[in-house]
């Protein structure tokens, strides 16, 4: 299975090579300028990945560690499941979770489904201003699920992208906030 990506206009290519039981046993990387040193780490990385996943090392494990992890190149993506990256290792692992993974480890890993987006189109919630959207769940209490905060900042001490809180921006993975009290 081979994929085209694109983060913040660098090209690259990912082809994983699958078990029989259709999940991944080897992944291949190559970015799109040859030879460059960005193109020979995410080979070597690559060819780390796919050593871990034939010892047997479970993907939901390597895709917790890898998702959201936070350099450049970063930026917005043609993939509607994954809007925007954090970098190209944030792409890629997001991408294997949107492949491979069940709904909940999708929706763990970040990645946008596009059930959720078109309820929210119907709904109206989720709209230009990334409004987020309520959910009830079987208990009766209301949990509220952000599709996406593209327009938010990322967070000064982890790095993850913030959600608006009031007139501020509040951190969901540290818990900081842009200046509110």
């Amino acid at each position: 299975m081979t994929h085209k990506f694109s983060v913040n206009g660098h090209e690259g290519y990912i082809t994983v090579g699958l078990y029989e039981d259709g999940m991944p046993g080897e992944i291949f990387l190559v970015m799109a300028k040859e030879g460059s040193t960005i193109s020979g780490l995410m080979d070597a990385f690559a060819t780390s990945v796919s050593i871990a996943l034939q010892y047997g090392v479970p993907l939901q494990t390597l895709v917790d560690k890898f998702t959201h992890t936070r350099f450049e190149p970063s930026g917005f993506t043609n993939n509607p499941e994954i809007p925007i990256a954090k970098s190209i290792m944030d792409y890629i692992f997001r991408w294997l979770a949107s492949k491979f993974m069940s709904r909940e480890g999708k929706h763990a890993a970040g990645v946008v489904l596009r059930d959720e987006v078109e309820a929210s189109a119907d709904t109206g919630v989720g709209n230009q201003d990334n409004t987020a959207q309520s959910k009830v769940g079987n208990d009766g209490n209301s949990k509220v699920t952000f599709l996406y905060q593209q327009d938010a900042p990322s967070c000064q001490e982890c790095g993850s992208i913030m959600v608006r809180n009031g007139t501020c921006y509040k951190c969901l993975n540290c818990g900081s906030t842009s200046g509110c009290s």
